[in-house]
């Protein structure tokens, strides 16, 4: 009897570090992007939006978001508008828009996730790591965001 209770518990154990070993690795090579950061209630409704940057439409969200940043000052807005514009290459206009989203709410933690990411991608791991700090003080127990950057200065280091 204890023979195949042992062997029951090894079976699951088997089964679990495959499960770990099959997802893992997804995990750790899917880019974070930016469809699930919506942190405002007055946010306008950007399902489009985040539709076309999942699909890495990122002009076609560009597009979009220009048009809700003349109607809307809103963090997820402005926060949107600088990732957009940091994935096509301008991150002089995307620093411009993250710290808008910041400047109206200063605990926006996916702003600061991105920011973060901008100043890896820049080069500039001094204010990169005062990001992650920021996001070590909203985040205490952790959160994607924190985890997220990072793995983005770490892969950095390591390069």
């Amino acid at each position: 009897m204890k023979q195949s209770y042992l062997g029951k518990h090894a079976l699951y154990g088997l089964l679990g570090a495959i499960a770990v070993l099959t997802v893992v690795p997804v995990a750790t090579i899917m880019p974070a992007y930016a469809v699930d950061d919506i942190e405002g209630a007055d946010a306008p409704d950007l399902t489009a939006v985040q539709a076309k940057i999942a699909a890495k439409d990122y002009k076609g969200a560009l597009a979009d978001l220009r048009d809700l940043a003349q109607d809307n000052q809103q963090a997820d807005v402005y926060n949107l508008l600088g990732f957009t514009l940091r994935k096509t290459g301008d991150t002089a206009t995307a620093l411009t828009y993250y710290n808008k989203a910041l400047e109206l709410k200063p605990d926006h933690k996916a702003a600061r996730e991105y920011l973060g990411e901008l100043y890896v991608e820049t080069g500039d791991m001094a204010k990169a790591k005062e990001q992650l700090a920021s996001l070590q003080k909203l985040c205490p127990a952790g959160c994607d965001e924190l985890s997220d950057l990072q793995k983005a200065i770490d892969t950095k280091v390591t390069q």
